[in-house]
């Protein structure tokens, strides 16, 4: 049985193996300064996952207010729960800018193992 999505509030799934992931949620927790977000470490065999934990790894994820977001959208979930980033979560409220956002998300993904090698 899968684990319910939380109602309320963001939840955002990292890669806690991945080391672009780290300093990402690292720099995102310095910005979440109200402690608005909750950040699993999807990596952690012990954490708890609302999808398959492969698929979830996969790319970036997020819930806000019990609905499951990945890619740019769970980006802008997470911005928008931040004061300083709002704007731009606010921003991709709209569908051009949401796609225009996904399409450099999924660029970035296709980069994503070679920055990896770079940081390890």
């Amino acid at each position: 049985m899968t684990p319910p999505i939380p109602a309320t509030g963001v939840t955002v799934w990292h890669d806690g193996n991945c080391p672009l992931c780290r300093r990402e949620i690292a720099m995102m927790r310095r910005l979440d300064r109200r402690g608005a977000i909750t950040f699993v470490d999807a990596a952690d065999i012990d954490s708890i996952c609302p999808i398959d934990r492969g698929a979830l790894l996969d790319r970036f994820h997020a819930s806000e207010n019990g609905t499951l977001l990945s890619g740019a959208a769970a980006f802008a979930a997470m911005w928008r729960a931040i004061p300083l980033l709002r704007p731009l979560g606010l921003l991709a409220r709209r569908p051009l800018a949401l796609r225009v956002m996904e399409r450099g998300y999924r660029r970035f993904m296709r980069l994503r193992p070679r920055l990896q090698r770079l940081l390890r």
